[in-house]
């Protein structure tokens, strides 16, 4: 087991392993996306939602990238850890856009009933797939508990986006809570109110966890459309169930 607390601890060639590792989390993602919508709506529909999306995603990215590397081409292990951070939080704020892109896509062509079906059923294959990637990623055993729960909660892809913190409540359990959601600030920003993520945030806190530990349990403190303090949009709190 790597005895990593922070991504600011990795090597640069931890940093370049997470990077390529984020960069699979979000191809598959898109995937799952995909084929979620083939579920949803049918191929034909599918496929012409996703020239739509392709039209719209890949310049995005190639553009953000680009502005990471600027002049310099050399490989990855050759950049400087300045830019290799910028790559990691580029290559996280690219995941979120595909997420974006994926849903307001569907949410215009359809409506946004459709997105959020969409969305939620993406999250319970999404979430356990990112849990297992980091797992492997900090060589975590099989059961590593609430620490390793805490560890792996660092590493997902919106750590390098959002801002979040735990709370310590004993031995048995902690609170996690999302301080700055990059979405939902941007809502705020623009006057409207909390997008209601609710559905989606109970099986993709749960799985998650789930996959960590199968022992943790997860409950929901609130959630939008909850009412929420200031201080963070989300609160969920982990606990370790006691085996007989």
């Amino acid at each position: 087991m790597k005895k990593i607390r922070e991504i600011s601890e990795l090597s640069d060639g931890e940093l370049v392993e997470l990077i390529i590792d984020i960069w699979h989390r979000s191809v598959v993602h898109y995937g799952l996306w995909f084929a979620e919508v083939i579920h949803q709506l049918g191929m034909d529909k599918a496929l012409d939602i996703l020239e739509q999306v392709r039209e719209k995603s890949i310049p995005l990215q190639i553009e953000r990238i680009i502005k990471t590397f600027g002049a310099q081409e050399n490989p990855l292990v050759k950049l400087s850890r300045e830019r290799l951070l910028s790559l990691l939080n580029a290559s996280a704020a690219n995941w979120l856009a595909n997420d974006g892109i994926w849903f307001q896509t569907v949410e215009f062509k359809e409506d946004m009933n459709d997105a959020k079906r969409c969305n939620d059923t993406c999250w319970t294959r999404f979430s356990p797939l990112e849990a297992r990637a980091i797992k492997r990623f900090l060589g975590l055993p099989s059961s590593p508990g609430l620490e390793g729960l805490k560890e792996a909660l660092k590493f997902r892809i919106y750590a390098c986006i959002n801002v979040q913190s735990i709370v310590d409540e004993g031995p048995g359990s902690f609170v996690f809570q999302m301080n700055n959601c990059r979405v939902q600030s941007a809502r705020k920003k623009r006057g409207l109110s909390d997008y209601p993520c609710k559905s989606a945030g109970l099986v993709e806190y749960r799985t998650f966890a789930e996959t960590i530990d199968r022992r943790i349990r997860c409950e929901c403190i609130a959630c939008p459309p909850d009412e929420h303090p200031s201080e963070w949009f989300c609160a969920w709190r982990f606990s370790l169930e006691k085996e007989d």
